[in-house]
């Protein structure tokens, strides 16, 4: 049986106007093992063509080729690889060397294809190497060598496998003569080794030395000559020892392919071929990365600054309670809770309670809110609707004042942590001199500013005249002035209004204020005191789930802030997940142009055996380094930006906005692969699918 046969052959080419192109018109040969052909003809006459069809490269033909007997139209595709792979060794006129490979890569390639241990590749590689002369070559890249000795790279990756049958097409086409004998004599050596050697050629120097020669024509065979007088070379060094133990060990094996840590080490040559695209690629990745760390860090420390500070004006075991007007056909309600808060009646009072018990009772919880041990509060924004209110005082022997802002009475849970300078307020006091009645009251620190003083405790003490302008309903129709002396007793920690005049006050004395004028001051806020946090934290999610109350004034102005500062960290977000999206359609197209310019590369990949899922496998892995690194680069950056802007704001505000979480790196990183690998599926898939006839004709 003869190694290879061919049997009536046609091979069409389909042209632009829907006519063909006979390129092989009933081709019948057979070949041996140990024969050196030469196929020639003029330039079209078929011998590419046939050179493809044997090598597998081709499979678009009727007919039968053979080999050991089995006919390649039988063979599925991955068979074709693995033809290719182990029975084929191509040799091609342009070297087809992987320029970003060393010469020792070049050669391994197709035993890396093939997952080979690679203490066995290294050896086998460099044994064929040092055979060829090129034992000193390994580590030089393939443009550091002269023509001759790419060609003998060529040839070694093509042994290397030891396959059965040598392709070379055109082997000698861009040497020199002296070079062109070398590589002859290589050639010779290796078909009188005893595999099949066939070269497609227009030379009749390459045709003389060979022990046969095929001349086609138009498709067909005119000429099929063995030469009588061809010797053997009687050298019994083989430049492939065959592996017996290797082979035996392979049979009882299931087929190995490239692997993934072989396809991360081609990816990082290629990705290092093309440091500077690539470097710019995963720059685009990373500043959008760390623009969106940022922003969420910015968003969740803000958040929880505003958070934090609510809770100082807040107590475990104090619930309160306000009404609310805001619900989802009117989000603006809780804007106007603040500016204008609406006041509870009697009625309202007891809904409250009623409606706490029933949720306590139905919690299996035994504290009952009592009515009548009720706290009651009361806060306005004044110079709204709803009156206004002034402090007149003395200041550089001119009599000055300044606008109240807000109007709140003092809070039951406050305690001597809220305060910056003083004490607690009471009622009123009885002037020691005069006799009469004054009030104390609490002020920011914006007011004690107004007043010229250097210090908070400058103001501690000081004399001043309130006049208070309250509405008793919405229609203006009932205005009850207040014009009472006070004393300043402390000046009060209010962060989250730390730029508005704000005036405390106690809500009894107050009330007091207003029953002297014949009117009753109807409260805003309900406090109730708990018999435990458990309870108060109860308390607090059931008022969360209703629509007609809500928390304190603090809490109110905080869940406000929060939800446009979590508007405001969604849009945020969404501007860097749109950089996210650039940057991934940045990457296609940066892949998909590395697949055009890759293109041989992916021919001559595929002409030694490797499949669809390597080529895939190796520029996925391209894409997903590319992510991975971008990431890393992008997290590092992120938490040095990060940190530099801590420092900044600790310098200049007293603290940090920025709240930086672990699983925000983690998110980041995820994503970055994620867009990555995305963006490198299609380049992939067009790579994998690649004619290996095109690829290895694209200049």
């Amino acid at each position: 049986m003869s190694e290879l046969e061919i049997k009536h052959v046609y091979k069409d080419y389909k042209l632009g106007n829907k006519s063909k192109f006979n390129a092989l018109n009933d081709i019948n040969i057979s070949f041996d093992k140990g024969e050196l052909v030469s196929i020639i003809g003029e330039s079209g006459s078929g011998k590419s063509t046939l050179m493809n069809l044997i090598g597998g490269l081709d499979s678009d033909y009727t007919g039968e080729i053979k080999i050991g007997g089995i006919d390649l139209k039988t063979f599925k595709e991955k068979q074709l690889d693995d033809y290719r792979k182990k029975k084929i060794g191509f040799v091609f006129q342009s070297f087809n060397l992987i320029p970003h490979l060393s010469i020792l890569d070049n050669v391994t390639i197709a035993l890396t294809l093939s997952d080979v241990k690679e203490s066995v590749k290294l050896e086998k590689a460099k044994t064929i190497l040092a055979k060829l002369g090129l034992e000193n070559q390994l580590k030089k890249k393939p443009t550091q060598l002269s023509g001759g000795q790419k060609q003998r790279v060529a040839i070694a990756r093509a042994l290397i496998n030891d396959p059965d049958i040598i392709l070379a097409d055109e082997p000698t086409g861009s040497l020199d003569s002296a070079t062109t004998l070398q590589i002859l004599d290589i050639l010779k050596e290796i078909a009188d080794d005893g595999k099949l050697v066939i070269m497609v050629t227009h030379s009749e120097k390459v045709a003389s030395i060979s022990s046969r020669v095929v001349e086609l024509s138009d498709g067909k065979i005119i000429k099929d000559e063995i030469k009588k007088d061809y010797k053997k070379n009687e050298n019994t060094n083989k430049l492939v020892e065959e592996d017996k133990t290797e082979m035996v060990s392979s049979q009882n094996k299931k087929e190995k392919h490239l692997s993934l840590y072989s396809a991360v080490r081609l990816s990082l040559h290629n990705m290092w071929a093309s440091r500077t695209k690539n470097f710019l690629m995963a720059l685009g990745v990373t500043i959008s990365l760390i623009s969106m760390i940022l922003m969420l860090a910015f968003g969740s420390g803000l958040t929880s600054y505003i958070d934090s500070l609510a809770q100082s004006y807040s107590s475990p075991m104090i619930v309160t309670v306000s009404k609310s007007t805001s619900t989802p056909e009117n989000p603006m309600g809780a804007i106007m809770d603040l500016i204008t808060p609406s006041t509870f009646t009697n009625e309202d009072i007891d809904d409250v309670v009623n409606q706490i018990n029933n949720h306590l009772e139905s919690q299996s919880i035994e504290y009952r809110v009592d009515k009548n041990e009720l706290g009651y509060g009361f806060s306005t924004m004044t110079g709204m609707s709803n009156g206004s209110a002034t402090i007149n005082f003395e200041a550089d022997g001119e009599e000055k004042s300044a606008s109240i802002f807000y109007l709140y009475t003092t809070p039951p849970y406050y305690t001597e942590e809220q305060l910056l300078a003083g004490t607690l307020s009471g009622q009123a006091t009885e002037d020691s001199e005069t006799g009469e009645m004054i009030g104390e009251i609490m002020v920011s620190a914006k007011i004690a500013n107004e007043m010229g003083l250097e210090s908070y405790e400058d103001a501690i003490g000081k004399i001043v005249t309130v006049k208070v302008n309250y509405q008793t309903d919405s229609d203006a129709t009932s205005i009850i002035p207040i014009n009472q002396k006070c004393k300043i007793t402390a000046i009060v920690d209010v962060n989250m209004f730390e730029q508005m005049l704000v005036m405390y006050v106690d809500y009894d004395y107050l009330s007091s204020l207003v029953a002297e004028q014949d009117a009753t001051l109807s409260p805003t806020a309900i406090y109730i005191n708990t018999d435990s946090e458990n309870t108060t934290n109860i308390i607090n999610n059931f008022l969360s789930t209703t629509q007609n109350y809500t928390g304190s004034v603090e809490n109110q102005m905080a869940s406000m802030f929060t939800e446009m500062l979590s508007t405001f960290s969604i849009a945020l977000a969404i501007i860097a997940g749109i950089s996210l999206i650039v940057a991934m359609i940045m990457i296609l197209v940066v892949l998909y142009m590395s697949v055009s310019e890759r293109t041989r590369e992916i021919g001559v990949l595929k002409s030694i055996g490797a499949r669809k899922r390597d080529i895939k496998k190796i520029f996925t892995t391209e894409s997903f380094l590319i992510g991975l690194f971008s990431g890393i680069v992008g997290i590092i950056f992120a938490g040095v930006v990060g940190g530099i802007l801590i420092l900044i704001f600790k310098a200049i505000l007293g603290f940090a906005p920025l709240s930086f979480y672990w699983y925000y790196f983690v998110i980041a990183l995820v994503l970055s692969v994620v867009i990555s690998v995305l963006a490198g599926l299609y380049p992939a898939s067009k790579a994998a699918k690649l004619d290996p006839v095109e690829s290895l004709r694209h200049e």
